[in-house]
């Protein structure tokens, strides 16, 4: 009989966050133990609603939402997204350019089966959303990670960039503003990225998903509206923004020079006709959603709790002795670097593994991200302010008389 194994190289990259210690908090979980989920960008769980209006105008269109859509989208969801394109400058969208999706990660999926072919290099940050990686791999593809320099505020580091380059680098990923840092990268080095990829030729994606999630007064420049010259994929959704994780609504926009990537354009229709169209009824609310960014902005500043979030954790963790953190300007994830050496650790899936078992809070190791050292590890800074002080008393706790053998 024909047996059928599971991709070995695929399966570790799945692993490395989704294995031993989510397997043990689930274990925790099914004993009745309560566990503090820092894990996942996930908001609904700490008291975040979705708008009113967002609500309503769901409600609103469900019954005229029966059925499928067109295999990229309802065109009056396709029209609200290319107005906020064109908000944001990407340069050269037309509604054709334009696909909805299942989430932003099923159109990470699908543009890498369309691009790759067996051996073909896409560079990814490291540290990355792993869903890069194993989308690349799962295509056939290899990821090559490009270091991201904590020294110099978690931006890319371009040399490391270009030294990485060869005859089968395909694209470069940007994921700005980033997880798991939560740093936003400038314009300079925006413009830096796009001049490697017009010298090398390559496409370049661009997760843009938390650009509505930027503090301190900041702006968010797209990748694509400097890089009008080249073929620049970008990714963007609502799950955040407007906190709606679960409802599964995000898109993707071709934006630049496509005229000479027909045929990756025309594998990109084809699988998106194979999975017949995205999520009909929640497609209808992003034209409200795009006009109605007031709670979103609510959230960012001074009194608004994200901001007030954000400052809480980044004092907390560096007056914890052995942690220090770049201070995040977007998103609500931390990247706290430990001191493996004064702890002795060796093995940072271990430590969060021990932490989970002991203190009841499960974080995600860096490793998880791509990183290659032991040093690091996520935090997802959405609980209120006062469940962050008692997590971070015990990450005190804990480190306290922490060990790794």
């Amino acid at each position: 009989m024909r047996t059928f194994e599971k991709s070995t190289k695929l399966e570790h990259i799945c692993y490395d966050i989704r294995g031993p210690v989510m397997d043990e908090a689930n274990r925790m979980i099914a004993r009745g133990e309560e566990i503090l989920k820092l894990n996942i960008g996930n908001p609904a769980p700490f008291g975040f609603r979705t708008p009113q209006a967002v609500l309503d105008a769901m409600a609103a269109h469900l019954e005229e939402t029966e059925g499928y859509s067109d295999s990229k989208g309802l065109p009056e969801a396709r029209r609200a997204i290319q107005a906020y394109s064109e908000k944001k400058h990407l340069p050269n969208v037309s509604l054709d350019d334009i696909y909805t999706g299942n989430g932003v990660s099923e159109l990470i999926t699908l543009s890498m089966q369309a691009l790759l072919n067996d051996g073909d290099e896409v560079l990814v940050p490291a540290p990355d959303y792993p869903l890069w990686t194993a989308s690349v791999t799962l295509a056939g593809g290899t990821a090559v990670h490009y270091l991201c320099d904590e020294a110099a505020s978690w931006y890319p580091d371009i040399q490391d960039m270009e030294r990485k380059i060869t005859d089968r680098t395909k694209a470069i990923v940007v994921i700005n503003p980033n997880n798991p840092t939560g740093v936003l990268y400038p314009r300079a080095v925006l413009e830096e990225i796009a001049e490697l990829a017009r010298c090398h030729d390559l496409i370049l994606f661009a997760d843009e998903i938390y650009d509505r999630l930027v503090m301190d007064g900041k702006e968010h420049v797209a990748l694509a509206s400097v890089a009008p010259d080249r073929l620049v994929v970008s990714f963007n959704g609502l799950s955040k923004s407007h906190l709606i994780a679960g409802y599964r609504c995000g898109w993707m926009c071709l934006a630049g020079d496509k005229s000479h990537a027909q045929g990756y354009i025309a594998g990109l229709n084809l699988l998106s006709s194979m999975r017949l169209c995205s999520n009909v009824p929640v497609q209808a609310v992003i034209p409200t959603a795009l006009s109605e960014l007031e709670s979103t902005e609510a959230m960012l500043v001074p009194g608004g709790r994200i901001y007030e979030q954000r400052e809480y954790i980044v004092k907390a963790i560096n007056d914890i002795p052995g942690l220090s953190t770049v201070r995040p300007e977007a998103a609500f994830y931390i990247f706290p670097k430990i001191d493996s050496a004064c702890f002795h650790i060796h093995d940072d899936e271990k430590f969060v593994l021990d932490f989970l078992k002991e203190k009841h809070i499960l974080l995600t190791h860096g490793g998880g991200f791509h990183w290659n050292q032991p040093d690091h590890f996520r935090i997802v800074y959405l609980p209120e302010v006062a469940q962050l002080q008692e997590a971070c008393g015990r990450l005190g706790d804990f480190l306290a008389h922490y060990q790794q053998e």
